[in-house]
């Protein structure tokens, strides 16, 4: 009983894994798709998302077998019921990225300060993704931790592109549009940042049993 309980945890592990690198992916496509003014690539994010939203049914279904059918106690009840809000929070980010490439679509012309920034502030907020993830497999509470204080990294790029992006309506009102539209893609990018920290915060109370 418990050897297949295992397999349905490391099989949860896995689906967990990809439906966090299926984030880092719409994310990455969302910022690309600004950077070089590609249409494809943010059709490209629009459809990843529609398969983050299959994989969250797909995760919380196997979730559910797993408290149905195995009856978990202490920490394995942690680590499946963690699982599911960790699901809930990744399919916002995957429409948050959905939403960036939709804006995307509406900005052309010259390139804008801030840009430069959106795209590291993008690879940072994927980053925290990508650690939330491997902290619940690896079950490391100091990775997780690192997750959270890298939030600050994200929310430091965002004053800093706001900052810019006000600057240049100041200056030339005839942007106040497209510099606008940044703003909102650099809003999105913190939202995604407190989405992975909420993942990380979820790790840590599968660990410890304690939630902030």
């Amino acid at each position: 009983m418990r050897s297949r309980f295992d397999q349905q945890l490391e099989r949860l592990h896995l689906e967990l894994t990809r439906m966090g690198a299926q984030c880092e992916q719409a994310i990455a496509a969302g910022i690309k798709a600004l950077l070089e003014d590609d249409d494809e690539m943010a059709g490209e994010a629009i459809a990843i998302e529609r398969e983050i939203d299959q994989q969250e049914r797909e995760i919380e279904s196997l979730c559910m077998k797993l408290l149905l059918q195995q009856q978990p106690v202490a920490r394995d009840l942690r680590m499946v019921s963690s699982a599911l809000k960790m699901i809930s929070d990744m399919e916002r980010i995957g429409d948050q990225a959905a939403d960036i490439a939709e804006i995307t679509r509406h900005i052309g012309g010259a390139p804008l300060p801030g840009q430069v920034r959106l795209k590291e502030m993008a690879q940072a907020a994927a980053k925290m993704v990508a650690g939330s993830v491997d902290a619940f497999v690896k079950r490391d509470l100091n990775l997780a931790g690192s997750v959270i204080q890298y939030d600050d990294v994200v929310d430091e790029l965002f004053v800093r592109i706001k900052e810019e992006l006000t600057e240049l309506i100041r200056r030339d009102a005839s942007s106040a549009e497209e510099a606008l539209d940044l703003l909102m893609i650099a809003k999105y990018l913190e939202r995604i940042g407190d989405h992975a920290v909420n993942l990380a915060e979820w790790v840590e109370y599968s660990i410890t049993g304690n939630k902030k």
